[in-house]
């Protein structure tokens, strides 16, 4: 296992293009660190510097504590899963796996070894002498990551792996993949533009934009208290709600009526004349079914329902607003950019699947003012982030996974 640094790192194609800008990262020993953002964000080509696929036009990159700029990838022993497997057809299962160790010329005792190993661990024990081509698409991703895993390399380097899977298989790989990297303990670095990945796969996950980053967080964190517009919504799905609202004292005033703040965060954003409002669609619920005792922190609020939508274990009620043309398009801009369906001025509210709330007709609902962020349509800046907060979510789960961790390094110990 080895850390990975990267310090300012730019790459600088021939048009003067920056694909990635001045990132600094540092990833820590046996961390599992996750690479998202929209298409083009540069997330690949960062991963792909990393590796030494892509040369670095300024920066250092250091793994293991040693500067690896002017590196082979042949020379840098890591492992890197691509998105389309990049098995070798005419070969079995066992020589795929078995592929780096015979170009290391390793023993013939030795490859078997590691490969049987790395076998039982993927459940692949049963399909050694098999083509690639008789092999469903979870199998033959297993199988490289099974080729990953005998090099005994310091990283592990994912590429979107599961893009080409449906989306069964590919909420399968995901444990598979999160319960080998904490088993193994190793440095895992890993692309998707699927923020739900990130959400469930990651230590940490460093939001990408532009080639910059934006926030490296814990996925508690990024929910909780996104740094900016672009993380607010580019985590979450459905995505958060975002309204326009305008300050008078304690208030903000929005079109499903006034929203209380406490005093630091009406501090927070006194002194301007239009704001986005950031809403969580479950920070909503059906007010008839909130508990007394609540209601009083919450705000209050009527609205015409357009559209419900019915999902078993809960409902989604949409519920179209009028806003200011400058804020329209800014949600317009904000969802081609984030690559996801149009941000229209409608709230999307997830409410109890007992609740009796029906499209086409008026309904009272509750909103926790508690929970609600603040931004500045101009900077994109989340005025009322605590970042006190937010740091502790992500302390909390560094620790949680450096105990893991330790486990891990005591089982291995124990083993030997």
């Amino acid at each position: 296992m080895a850390s990975i640094e990267m310090k300012n790192i730019v790459k600088q194609y021939g048009d003067g293009f920056p694909a990635v800008n001045d990132v600094s990262l540092d990833i820590a020993d046996g961390e599992f660190m996750i690479l998202v953002g929209p298409s083009g964000c540069g997330k690949s080509t960062l991963l792909r510097m990393i590796v030494g696929l892509e040369d670095i036009t300024s920066g250092d990159m250091v793994i293991g504590g040693k500067k690896v700029n002017d590196l082979a990838p042949r020379d840098r022993n890591l492992s890197m899963v691509f998105q389309n497997y990049a098995l070798y057809p005419h070969m079995t299962v066992f020589e795929n796996i078995a592929f780096p160790l015979r170009l290391a010329k390793m023993p013939d005792d030795e490859v078997r070894r590691r490969v049987t190993e790395a076998s039982d661990v993927l459940e692949l024990k049963d399909h050694l002498e098999r083509k690639p081509a008789n092999l469903s698409g979870g199998q033959r991703q297993r199988v490289a990551m099974g080729r990953a895993i005998v090099r005994q390399a310091e990283a592990f380097l994912f590429d979107e792996p599961l893009s080409n899977l449906d989306a069964k298989l590919r909420g399968q790989m995901r444990t598979e993949i999160s319960r080998l990297q904490r088993r193994l303990g190793i440095t895992t670095v890993y692309v998707t533009h699927d923020q739900t990945e990130a959400m469930t796969l990651g230590d940490r996950v460093c939001v990408l934009r532009k080639g910059k980053i934006q926030q490296v967080a814990s996925p508690r964190e990024l929910y909780e208290q996104p740094v900016n517009l672009f993380v607010a919504g580019f985590i979450g799905s459905p995505p958060m709600n975002f309204l326009p609202a305008t300050p008078e004292g304690n208030r903000l005033k929005t079109p499903f009526g006034d929203i209380e703040l406490d005093e630091k965060r009406a501090a927070a954003v006194a002194g301007h004349d239009l704001l986005l409002v950031g809403i969580r669609p479950e920070y909503f619920e059906d007010a008839s079914l909130v508990d007394e005792a609540k209601r009083p922190v919450g705000s209050i609020f009527r609205a015409r329902v357009d559209v419900t939508e019915w999902l078993g274990d809960s409902q989604f009620a949409y519920i179209p607003y009028e806003a200011p043309e400058s804020i329209q398009k800014q949600l317009r801009d904000l969802s081609r950019e984030l690559d996801a369906e149009e941000l229209r001025t409608q709230a999307i509210v997830s409410i109890d699947a007992t609740s009796r709330i029906r499209e086409g007709r008026e309904a009272e609902f509750w909103l926790d003012s508690r929970k609600v962020h603040v931004f500045d349509p101009e900077s994109g800046e989340n005025l009322t982030r605590d970042a006190e907060a937010g740091a502790e979510l992500t302390r909390m789960a560094t620790q949680d996974r450096e105990e893991q961790l330790e486990q891990v390094r005591e089982s291995s110990v124990g083993a030997a």
